[in-house]
């Protein structure tokens, strides 16, 4: 006797649901997906339990008439695919026609279902896989599928679902995920009776849906608007949050495309490098982000469930993530100037002056921000950087010396304002923030963060043109280095010429510092060359651009004006005035915001006036 055997269709089926049906989620999505490719433009999606009990999604899509309902129940049963070209260039969500019989296996599955031209619709009632009755009945145009007890006949995969409140979960968020993807369809969701949430029809964009879901009370202003297109017809579109409105918890990315919800660690990996320097350590870029490509460009017959996809030219499809998101940050920049200085805040010249010539051997020695002769106050720690004596700053524009601060900065107003008009510089508090007024409201600075970003900004231009500013020292400092230190010394001496900073080996584990960056010129240099090495060293700064910039970012953190460091009026001035002129402001490096905007409205809640 054969020991292979054909297994009976009813197993057939209960295996393909192991596959297709993980939870009652996984019901929700097939059902929806259906429900979208049948044209419906409002879904009503209703769960008792913990979906076991009962999952019903409704729609007003195209509905099928008495023989399609049927045919629906077979295996490999769909009106979307119907030759093996078609299969590498999928245009629909569901396309394999396992869904339907999968989850008629392992529940008691009702369809009911009328085309808008037919008097009557048709019903369906099918209990683990067995039709027991079809009749004819009055029913609005659409389709519904009932789902009552599901995992009934298979005890054991109910074991392996997780609590209610869980379960729960992943239902809303596939409803959310399809409610996202089509904006223009209205959804209502309820559980146990109970609405949980109910979008419009016909009436929310997707930035008005992504503001729904991610933060209601959050304005426009909170989501950086991401957009691209390439010339290989891959369309880029949707919304993130602002970085400083990115949770610490329970940030998520929902990631769609071809209209389809997927898992895609590359698109993920993108959004977040687009993102570097503007995000906090540890925290993950939130929204929503929409893929339109070629079908033939991407497979999506990859995953049972169909949550994974792969892409023809991954590389490309990375790259253009990354230059959307980027160029959404300067947007969004150039939105956040005006949202905090004004519309008449002054722009940056189309063409930058170029930064001065390398031909020279000597070193050129940098020029102040601020020379101010005032007393610097003992400074306190910064959680990004150490303590260390506060220099005098470095960039590479000069200013003119400003006179002895009076004694208390805060109480100065300066009448002859080198910022724009609807901006006026009231002070400094705690000697860490300046505030301002700006329309009526009030903004406050942080003066390390502002003064951090545009000194990293400058360095990162400057090593792009590989014409950072070195000094040079008077006496040479001998350092005696672990074993690790040196390794890293000799394989990054070329970079590390790149960075300023010019050590030779001096007999065994020594090394000699003749020149160290010279916006680190007032640092002492076994601590310029621990802070460098530390980044370079440290695995978590990434590879590549993405290590430089964290050095970059670790010089600008120790050259930058520190919390505790008392400013003159002009030398605030003059921050606030390389702030509105600059590209990007918003964020230091490390992800910490620069500015805090507070509205007229906001301080009249403050005092109850409102």
């Amino acid at each position: 006797m054969s020991a292979i055997r054909i297994l009976p269709e009813q197993l057939a089926n209960q295996i393909a649901a192991g596959e297709v049906v993980e939870r009652p989620a996984s019901v929700v999505k097939e059902l929806l997906e259906n429900a979208l490719d049948a044209g419906a433009r409002q879904l009503t999606v209703q769960v008792e339990g913990n979906g076991t009990r009962l999952i019903r999604v409704s729609d007003d899509g195209g509905g099928m008439d008495h023989d399609d309902v049927l045919l629906s129940l077979e295996r490999h049963a769909t009106s979307k695919l119907t030759s093996a070209e078609q299969l590498g260039a999928i245009t629909s969500l569901g396309f394999r026609g396992e869904a339907i019989p999968s989850i008629a296996s392992v529940s008691r599955l009702t369809i009911t279902s009328r085309q808008v031209d037919a008097p009557l619709g048709t019903v369906a009632e099918v209990r683990h896989g067995t039709v027991v009755r079809v009749h004819e009945a009055g029913s609005a145009p659409g389709t519904t599928m009932e789902v009552r007890d599901l995992f009934g006949n298979v005890p054991a995969r109910r074991k392996f679902l997780k609590s209610t409140a869980t379960e729960l979960s992943h239902i809303e968020e596939a409803v959310k995920n399809y409610g996202l993807v089509r904006p223009e369809v209205g959804v209502v969701y309820t559980v146990d009776d109970r609405t949980v949430f109910q979008w419009p029809s016909g009436v929310d964009t997707l930035a008005a849906r992504v503001l729904r879901l991610l933060n209601r009370r959050a304005g426009q202003d909170a989501l950086l608007a991401v957009e691209g297109r390439t010339e290989d017809h891959l369309a880029i579109a949707g919304y993130l949050l602002a970085p400083e409105e990115t949770p610490a918890t329970g940030a998520k990315l929902r990631i769609f495309v071809n209209g389809r919800v997927v898992k895609d660690r590359m698109i993920a990996h993108a959004v977040g490098e687009g993102l570097h320097n503007f995000l906090l350590v540890g925290r993950a870029p939130a929204g929503v982000l929409l893929l339109t490509i070629a079908p033939e460009a991407v497979d999506v017959n990859v995953h049972p469930t169909k949550q994974e996809v792969r892409f023809r030219h991954g590389q490309a499809v990375h790259q253009a993530v990354v230059q959307a998101v980027r160029q959404a940050a300067v947007r969004f920049q150039e939105a956040r100037k005006e949202s905090l200085f004004g519309r008449s805040a002054p722009t940056r010249p189309a063409t930058p002056s170029p930064p001065p010539p390398a031909a020279s051997p000597q070193v050129r020695e940098p020029q102040p921000l601020f020379r101010s002769e005032t007393p610097r106050r003992p400074v306190r720690e910064e959680k990004s950087s150490a303590v260390i004596s506060a220099p005098q700053v470095a960039t590479s524009i000069p200013t003119p010396t400003p006179p002895p601060a009076p004694e208390s900065a805060a109480s100065v107003e300066t009448p002859a304002s080198a910022i724009s008009a609807p901006l006026r510089l009231l002070g400094q508090v705690a000697e860490c923030y300046l505030l301002c007024e700006s329309e009526g409201g009030l903004l406050v600075v942080d003066q390390h963060a502002a003064h951090e970003r545009l000194l990293f900004e400058e360095l990162r231009q400057r090593y792009t043109s590989g014409e950072v500013a070195r000094q040079r020292l008077l006496f040479p400092k001998v350092l005696e280095c672990t074993v690790k230190e040196c390794q890293l010394l000799e394989e990054n001496s070329a970079e590390l010429q790149r960075l300023g900073l010019e050590v030779e080996a001096f007999g065994g584990d020594s090394f000699v510092v003749k020149a160290v960056p010279a916006i680190m010129g007032t640092t002492p240099p076994e601590e310029v060359v621990a802070a460098i090495l530390a980044q370079l060293g440290d695995e978590g700064s990434g590879r590549g651009s993405q290590r430089v910039e964290a050095v970059l970012a670790s010089m600008a953190c120790k050259a930058a004006i520190k919390a505790g460091q008392r400013l003159t009026p002009q030398e605030m001035e003059h921050l606030l005035q390389k702030m509105q002129a600059a590209d990007i402001f918003s964020h230091c490096p490390h992800g910490r915001p620069v500015a805090r905007r507070f509205s007229p409205d906001d301080l009249k809640k403050w005092f109850h006036r409102t």
